[in-house]
This record gives C-alpha cells, sequence and structure tokens, in this order.
C-alpha cells in the first residue's frame, strides 16, 4: 500500500474559492432571470460577508413582481437589492476597508458607491456582459477616480461540483 506524501495540486486558489462561493451565493436567488453572488474576503483570506440578489428582508418574493419590463413598479427594478449591497451589508467584520469582493457581474453604479464608502479595495467580476451600459461606464469612472482595483476573474476552468447528499 503506498500513500502519497505530498501536498495535492488540483487545490483551488484564492481566487477560485471565493469566485466559487459567490457563484454557490448566487444559487439563493429566486430571481428568473439573473442569479448573482457576491464574497467579501478580507487581506487574510477570510470570508466576511455574502450576499445574492433579492428582495428586501420582509418583501414577500411571491408578491412582489420579477419581471424584466413593463411599467417600472411593475418590474423587479425599484425591489432587488444586489448581491454586492447584500454582501456589504451582511458583512460581520466591524469594517471592509482593503477587503476584496468577488461577483458574478460588474457591479452597477449603485453598488459601486457602496463598494468604494465600505472600503473594499479591489472587485473580481467573472462578467462584464453590461460593460457598454452607462451604469457600468459610471462605475467604472468612480474606481478609478477611487483607485479601486477592478480586474477579470481568471481561473483555470477548473469545474467544482457539490453534492448534497451522502
Amino acid at each position: 500500500m503506498t500513500t502519497d506524501t505530498k501536498k495535492r495540486k488540483d487545490y483551488l486558489s484564492w481566487d477560485e474559492y471565493f469566485m466559487a462561493v459567490a457563484l454557490l451565493s448566487a444559487e439563493r436567488s429566486k430571481d428568473p432571470s439573473t442569479q448573482v453572488g457576491a464574497c467579501v474576503a478580507n487581506s487574510d483570506h477570510k470570508i466576511v460577508g455574502v450576499g445574492y440578489n433579492g428582495f428586501p428582508w420582509g418583501c414577500s418574493d411571491d408578491e412582489l413582481p420579477w419581471a424584466r419590463e413593463g411599467s417600472y413598479l411593475d418590474t423587479k427594478y425599484p425591489y432587488v437589492c444586489h448581491a454586492e449591497l447584500n454582501a456589504v451589508l451582511n458583512s460581520t467584520a466591524p469594517n471592509l476597508k482593503d477587503c476584496r469582493i468577488y461577483v458574478g457581474l460588474f457591479p452597477c453604479n449603485e453598488c459601486t458607491k457602496v463598494i468604494i464608502q465600505s472600503g473594499i479595495k479591489e472587485i473580481i467580476y467573472l462578467s462584464d456582459k453590461y460593460g457598454d451600459t452607462d451604469s457600468v461606464k459610471a462605475s467604472k469612472r468612480m474606481l478609478d477616480q477611487s483607485n479601486t482595483v477592478y480586474r477579470q476573474f481568471e481561473g483555470r476552468g477548473k469545474e467544482v461540483n457539490i453534492k448534497l447528499f451522502v
């Protein structure tokens, strides 16, 4: 019988780990069209906040609308709290100074304000599919002026499967 005496080489990097937590958190979203998760990590590689997009506490996800089109009050947009906002609000740390946030989509301008004001210094995002929108253009303008780093996630293409049964 042989036993391995050297460490595994195919373990997750910190970026892969925290992005995986963000993507797993997105699975909690009840939004039928867009599921986004976020994970905040500090400089010690500890998770200090997670969130996903959904309605505020106490607001029924059966009564408020999930529509993307129609009259403003009949769409999800005035009601949904984005994953980044929830990750900051759900934080367990006394402050988020110099933390990183991992998120599935590049943050909108409103979430970017929250990220900057909270002291988060780096954004790692998976997709920038709304990069041509005014909201994301405003985000990048504020991030550049505030010296907040942002970069697209670069994973190794590793697939992670989680079985929720024995």
